[in-house]
């Protein structure tokens, strides 16, 4: 098959692909007009895929062609099985770019050694694409309990857009969500073919507007420091610094710790937080 025999061949196969999927299955808003053909529309596809709604017009007309990230990106919006995935990017020459998905991590004993001494400082280890690998007594009594979470659903965006609790207790949530998104963002650049992270994207995409509009703006950031203001149930308003530090072993986790200025009523309100978790957690291990 010649090259623009490819390309019109791939056309073919993602119109066909998104005449599958409805704008509801999408999480997108159906505004009751007619549709001329079944499915999501053209530009409902480039929005998903943050490209452009001219770039993906000529992709489907075999007009250019695809990087593979661009494939991989529109395999996940179109949700596509791996066969079908194969298949797409074979049309466009990009065979071997089959992603593979990577070992389970676990947090590194020097890690965890470290987070069991802090007792005073909130702190929680962070992974690929911003999974919760490990945390203190003190995160888990400032943020919530992370053992209550499913393991494969600990994850810092995923916890800041789906769980209610997060929404009133960061006093600036929409600061908080946006810095997350660009955070992620970062990591795809990183990992454009991370399929976990992919999958990720599509599931807050689905579930979330917000996230949908923020992930499509394409602003990105490092992970490094800055303050996040709290407004916690127990302790009251917080104002707490965080700074992340590498793991020098593993690069791919990297430490959270939050703090506030001595003398500070922030200081004095995570102190408190400090002895009420304490207790807390003896009460309920005498009732258990």
């Amino acid at each position: 098959m010649s090259r623009d025999a490819h390309l019109n061949e791939l056309g073919d196969f993602l119109k066909a692909r998104r005449a599958e999927l409805s704008p509801q299955s999408m999480g997108l808003p159906d505004n009751g007009s007619l549709r001329r053909v079944p499915g999501l529309r053209r530009e409902e596809v480039a929005l998903l895929a943050a490209i452009s709604t001219e770039y993906y017009t000529r992709l489907e007309q075999g007009r250019i062609e695809a990087s593979a990230p661009v494939l991989m990106t529109l395999a996940r919006v179109l949700r596509l099985d791996d066969d079908q995935r194969d298949y797409l990017l074979g049309l466009a020459g990009k065979e071997n770019a089959r992603p593979r998905r990577r070992p389970a991590q676990n947090v590194r004993p020097q890690m965890r050694r470290l987070l069991d001494n802090l007792v005073d400082t909130p702190a929680l280890v962070l992974g690929r694409r911003m999974d919760i690998l490990a945390w203190n007594p003190l995160a888990a009594a400032l943020m919530t309990d992370f053992s209550q979470i499913p393991e494969k659903q600990r994850n810092s965006v995923r916890l800041v857009f789906t769980d209610p609790a997060m929404r009133k207790l960061y006093t600036d949530w929409e600061e908080v969500a946006r810095t997350n998104v660009a955070f992620l963002r970062m990591e795809a650049a990183d990992n454009p073919d991370d399929p976990r992270l992919n999958e990720l994207v599509e599931e807050l995409s689905v579930q979330d507007p917000q996230f949908r509009e923020w992930w499509a703006a394409h602003d990105v950031a490092h992970h490094a420091m800055g303050t996040k203001a709290f407004h916690h149930p127990v302790a009251g308003d917080l104002t707490l610094d965080w700074e992340t530090l590498a793991c020098p072993t593993d690069p791919d986790q990297q430490l959270t710790v939050l703090t506030a200025e001595p003398g500070t009523p922030s200081h004095e309100a995570l102190r408190f937080l400090a002895s009420w978790a304490t207790t807390h957690q003896s009460s309920a291990d005498t009732v258990g």
